[in-house]
């Protein structure tokens, strides 16, 4: 009886591994769709953005790897924006007014919407902070980076490389 829980319990866990590693999005296909709410209670869509490059930033107060890359992310979007350069950042989990806070506190004037299920951080198989995907003008994923700061001279070569208003 033991051996047959233990066994059970192995499979359990192996189909939770193994789901874990097929989930979207993947580099080369459509991004799935963002529709979350801004600090300010608007709806943000992602697919309102298309046309546009996007860098999907998936991020929390608490993470100090987050607070360290939302400088460049700043400083990028504010010589690029006019170029169809758009930071969505994706705040997970967090209290909306502590976030608000946040933003406001270090001056960042790119778009924040609320996650607070996770439910998007799901669906992009998020598993750890900073998180970001750059989708470019069609809606398609064109980077994952992860375990990385980004900088501003890598998120320029981005734009420059997936951008079409960016050349």
């Amino acid at each position: 009886m033991k051996t047959l829980a233990s066994a059970v319990s192995l499979l359990i866990v192996l189909s939770g591994i193994l789901g874990m590693a097929d989930r979207p999005p993947l580099v080369g296909s459509p991004a799935p769709e963002i529709a979350l709410k801004d600090l300010q209670g608007r709806d943000i869509k992602l697919s309102d953005l298309r046309g546009k490059v996007v860098l999907v930033n998936f991020w929390a107060t608490w993470c100090k790897p987050c607070k360290e890359e939302m400088p460049a992310m700043q400083a990028s979007y504010d010589k690029l924006r006019d170029k169809g350069f758009v930071v969505l950042a994706v705040n997970e989990l967090e209290d909306t007014a502590r976030v608000a806070e946040h933003i406001r506190t270090h001056g960042h004037t790119f778009e924040v919407v609320m996650d607070h299920n996770n439910q998007v951080a799901n669906m992009y198989g998020v598993v750890g902070l900073p998180a970001s995907f750059l989708i470019d003008p069609q809606g398609i994923v064109r980077e994952r980076i992860s375990g990385s700061l980004l900088t501003e001279s890598r998120i320029e070569e981005m734009v420059k490389k997936y951008g079409e208003k960016a050349g």
